[in-house]
């Protein structure tokens, strides 16, 4: 009923993929379920999670799957059907917008992998969000660029591989290889939006993918459920906020787990 039964703590420099298996086995001997579903944002995925999750009959996965640096990602993404597009039900806060509430629509896709659904989620509350953050970095980066430009253009900076290196070190923040490119030519420094990663970025944003195992789980369900895992994120700030709980240096295990509790 969204009642949480247990909880459990580790030190804050363990990985979160490295829990997984460790609360499967904990919630499993404790309370004997007969189907234990794990769901999980992109963090918890590692290949050796799935296949422990899908080694039982009693155990599935519904899970995020990453979405930069994964061709398979992509892959995914670019086999959409605009027209197969399913609307889900909208939540407390676009109900409340009475003009233009944010969509959320799903679809499935067809996955390589045996045994394995995949569904990509279009968010319009999530496009909106990736596309301040995205605009903003541009700035950033190209404040940046302009500035090496300008050095160029007063003769400050003459040598090519001393205009490349300034160049590279703008390029960094803020991950501004997504949005630019350059060139160096005739002693002049010309920066550009880079024509292939930069609509690449703008063509996925608002865009996520889940990837589940259990075959009678509907795509709209399947949204609904992973989205869960935003009311646990509430709750972890609603702990943290209202209630002040500010770094405590306690000296050991059980007290930390007491101060938490």
């Amino acid at each position: 009923a969204g009642w949480p039964i247990a909880h459990h703590v580790w030190a804050g420099n363990r990985r979160d993929s490295t829990t997984v298996q460790e609360v499967v086995k904990d919630l499993s001997e404790r309370f004997h379920f007969a189907r234990l579903v794990f769901v999980g944002d992109r963090g918890m995925v590692t290949k050796k999670n799935l296949q422990e999750l899908t080694s039982s009959e009693s155990h599935g996965f519904l899970v995020g799957m990453t979405r930069r640096r994964n061709s398979e990602a992509e892959s995914l993404i670019d086999r959409v059907d605009e027209s197969k597009w399913v609307d889900c039900p909208m939540g407390i806060n676009a109900q409340e917008k009475k003009k233009d509430p944010p969509r959320t629509r799903v679809q499935e896709v067809e996955c390589d992998r045996e045994g394995v659904r995949v569904f990509v989620v279009d968010s319009d509350e999530r496009r909106a969000y990736e596309e301040r953050e995205r605009t903003k970095a541009m700035q950033r980066v190209l404040e940046g660029l302009k500035k090496v430009q300008l050095r160029v253009a007063k003769g400050q900076l003459k040598q090519p591989e001393k205009i490349g290196a300034a160049v590279e070190r703008a390029l960094r923040k803020s991950h501004g290889y997504r949005y630019y490119a350059w060139e160096l030519k005739d002693g002049q420094l010309n920066i550009f939006e880079h024509p292939v990663n930069l609509p690449r970025e703008k063509k996925y944003e608002g865009k996520y993918l889940i990837q589940t195992d259990q075959d009678d789980m509907t795509p709209q369900d399947a949204v609904a459920h992973y989205k869960d895992l935003d009311e646990v994120e509430r709750a972890f700030r609603s702990l943290k906020d209202p209630l002040g709980m500010r770094p405590i240096w306690h000296h050991s295990p059980r007290r930390v787990k007491a101060h938490i509790f």
